[in-house]
């Protein structure tokens, strides 16, 4: 899957589901499952509506000065990693089970 780098308004009625333009134009979609803090970032944890795609995607929310918030792709495997691992934590035993 390409790197995102979007932005996207959240509507609080509607806000576990997300559309999301990759570098290459494509538009991709979203359940966002889980918000994690962690090192004092804030990542979001998202679900693909593609089913060929089982995993996950993580990206970092980045503040920005008006309402929509802009996302990141890590390039880190070791925060990902991090990250996952602290969301299971505070998730596990919610909606989702984890192997």
């Amino acid at each position: 899957m390409s790197d995102f780098i979007g932005n996207e308004d959240f509507e609080e009625e509607d806000e576990s589901y997300i559309t999301l333009t990759d570098d290459d134009g494509n538009e991709v979609s979203f359940e966002v499952i889980g918000e994690v803090e962690y090192q004092e970032r804030y990542f979001a944890v998202l679900l693909p509506f593609d089913e060929d795609d089982d995993g996950v995607v993580i990206l970092e929310i980045m503040p920005s000065d008006d309402e929509t918030g802009e996302f990141l792709s890590i390039d880190d495997d070791n925060l990902l990693q991090a990250v996952f691992e602290k969301f299971k934590s505070e998730y596990t035993g919610e909606d989702y089970n984890f192997e």
